[in-house]
């Protein structure tokens, strides 16, 4: 695994930048190290996470909004004060319903985020 070392020790959220990720859908990269990392993804309304899987564990909260998601075979509607977690390799996906900004946890660094 290629090395990435640590973020800073305190993070400021309004000076840290926003990457546009798709349609409706912002991904702000907030602290991590080689074994975690913490990404807040801003969703418009009707923005989409495709579905997609990878080998990191991942648990989200949702700090605000509506979500239809989708973890395997299974789809709820989540709201503000929700949470979810999905293994390693699972597909999963959602639809913002309902503006709103979700929280992801991810075990190992999610590399890819950082190219």
């Amino acid at each position: 695994m290629k090395k990435f070392g640590a973020s800073k020790e305190f993070l400021i959220g309004e000076e840290m930048e926003w990457e546009v990720v798709g349609e409706g859908v912002q991904r702000q990269i907030m602290g991590y190290d080689d074994r975690i990392m913490l990404v807040n993804v801003k969703f418009d309304k009707g923005g989409v996470g495709p579905m997609h899987e990878h080998h990191h564990s991942q648990v989200t909260y949702v700090a605000s909004g509506q979500f239809k998601m989708t973890i395997g075979k299974e789809t709820k509607i989540l709201k503000g004060g929700d949470s979810f977690y999905i293994p390693p390799h699972v597909m999963h996906g959602t639809t913002c319903l309902q503006a709103g900004v979700l929280i992801d946890v991810f075990s190992p660094i999610r590399e890819d985020f950082m190219e």
